[in-house]
């Protein structure tokens, strides 16, 4: 516990639907000062990866954000299931979008989306190894497009603001530098 922890005091439920949870809680600052509306999205947390196949290419993945109202350049990834570790999750999501299979994944970095406002986090991996096994399982609602690049493509994209996605970007980044192509 810290110093500048907040105090509690209430929570009220405005919205809960299976993507969006809303609530507004009551707090005390540790100067005494009440906040009584401070409104928190509840996300689950997410994962992705930067994807090497056996070919050493990078899968990468095209689809449209309705949010944004854009087709966007991502990582292969998803939400955490309830019950799945965040290493479960990405060996699933990658696959369902993909049809890729991995030999190794390994974590690089686990970040909050917005912590002022959401409580969620992201938690990217590089997954090495990866081999086509099957077709993509997309769920309902998701359309992808799959591009496989090089680390130097990758690399050139990444630095020309190609990618639409904060927490992409920066497992980027994070992958370049264990990848030693960025310094």
């Amino acid at each position: 516990m810290s110093h500048l922890d907040w105090e509690k005091l209430s929570s009220k439920y405005i919205v809960r639907e299976n993507w969006a949870t809303l609530r507004v809680d009551s707090c005390k600052m540790p100067d005494g000062t009440l906040i009584p509306d401070y409104y928190v999205l509840e996300y689950p947390d997410w994962v992705n990866a930067i994807a090497l196949t056996e070919d050493n290419e990078i899968i990468l993945v095209r689809q449209y954000r309705h949010a944004a109202g854009e087709v966007i350049l991502e990582l292969p990834g998803g939400c955490i299931e309830k019950g799945e570790s965040p290493e479960e999750a990405i060996r699933r999501e990658l696959q369902e979008e993909t049809g890729y299979q991995f030999t190794e994944i390994e974590f690089l970095s686990s970040l909050y989306a917005n912590p002022a406002t959401a409580n969620n986090k992201t938690h990217c991996y590089i997954a090495h190894g990866g081999r086509l096994v099957g077709k993509q399982q997309l769920d309902k609602g998701e359309e992808i497009d799959i591009e496989l690049v090089s680390p130097e493509k990758l690399k050139e994209l990444v630095l020309s603001n190609a990618f639409g996605q904060a927490l992409h970007t920066s497992g980027i980044f994070y992958a370049l530098i264990k990848l030693g192509l960025l310094k």
